[in-house]
């Protein structure tokens, strides 16, 4: 048995942890400071208050305030934060683990610096605490955290630099409906689970033209499915980009197509396709967390700098270029079906 902390009480912080404890691991759930009610909640009935879901009678439930308690005798770390919390993550919880830990990221998303250049949140902690080795390990993968819960069979995949500490992770989370697969290309999956999120968007306004154009609510699946192509297009050129394997294609895919279906990222893309401009959809939608959003922003800023830079060309980009004036420009344009034709040469 091991004894893993999860920090960030969210609803796949802690769905995540019922494979861990359904192997008999002791689960200790820290909630941050935004996840109070979520702690008490749980404390009081077992139940998570979003995922509206029983989680198993071992689990323990810690406020922030008791981290230093949850984390005597943890064997493993697991960081539940949003990218929102990643700053906030590497002051309040990096400084008070040990090095020997290895540590597992949830957190989808890439780390935009001022030079406009994506970094992959592990190389992002590293560089705050350059003197500290501490073992990074990150999940990719389509995996919705009600499902989980409800132990739907799910395929993900764990990178980290050390296959020993993959193995060991390994062994703590997989189970008969949970399966990982292991990968030292930490890079190449943290790049496809970041920009799975920005393409799903962009598919999701497919969803919401045709809200739009159809009365009778008929969905046009060729327009979202000419989306998708494009981003997974999109998506493998970022990865040569960026150094990742091509193989990390499978994990950005999976989880656009499970993406596309439910949640935050369809909620706003069906707005922006309806035609409500980026600034009344986030307003719309302000009670939610919209990590979709954020994460288009940043990659679309970081293609337009790898333009300037010579290192790409807004050929390779049509859709990015689409989502960076909708969503850092304010502006809504049809959607330019016509680029994103392949000739022969």
């Amino acid at each position: 048995m091991s004894i893993i902390t999860i920090i960030g009480a969210g609803m796949m912080g802690s769905a995540i942890g019922v494979p861990a404890a359904d192997n008999g691991n002791e689960v200790r759930l820290v909630g941050t400071p935004l996840d109070s009610e979520i702690i008490r909640h749980a404390k009081q009935t077992g139940e998570h208050l979003t995922l509206k879901r029983q989680l198993p009678g071992t689990f323990r439930y810690f406020p922030f305030e008791d981290l230093d308690i949850a984390l005597e005798q943890s064997e493993l770390i697991v960081s539940a934060v949003s990218s929102f919390g990643v700053e906030w993550f590497a002051q309040n919880v990096l400084k008070k683990i040990s090095n020997v830990l290895p540590i597992l990221i949830l957190t989808k998303g890439m780390y935009l610096e001022e030079n406009g250049s994506l970094i992959t949140y592990p190389e992002y902690y590293t560089r705050q605490f350059p003197d500290q080795e501490f073992s990074f390990n990150a999940v990719g993968g389509p995996c919705t955290s009600y499902e989980l819960v409800d132990h739907d069979q799910t395929e993900v995949c764990f990178a980290g630099s050390d296959p020993l500490v993959l193995a060991g992770l390994r062994e703590i989370f997989e189970t008969d409906y949970y399966h990982v697969s292991t990968s030292t290309d930490l890079t190449g999956l943290e790049v496809a689970a970041a920009m799975k999120n920005a393409y799903a968007l962009a598919v999701c306004m497919a969803v919401g033209l045709s809200e739009a154009a159809n009365a009778d609510g008929h969905p046009n699946y060729n327009s979202q499915a000419a989306l998708f192509g494009q981003g997974v297009r999109e998506i493998m050129r970022l990865l040569e980009i960026y150094g990742g394997g091509a193989e990390n294609i499978v994990y950005a895919a999976g989880d656009m197509y499970v993406t596309i279906f439910g949640g935050r990222t369809r909620k706003l893309g069906i707005l922006l396709g309806k035609g409500t401009g980026i600034h009344e959809a986030m307003e719309e939608l302000k009670d939610v967390t919209l990590e979709s959003a954020v994460i288009a922003e940043r990659t679309a800023k970081a293609v337009r700098t790898l333009i300037a830079q010579g290192k790409a060309s807004a050929e390779e980009f049509p859709l990015m270029v689409f989502l960076d004036q909708v969503i850092n420009k304010g502006q809504q344009r049809v959607i330019p079906w016509s680029l994103f034709e392949v000739q022969a040469n």
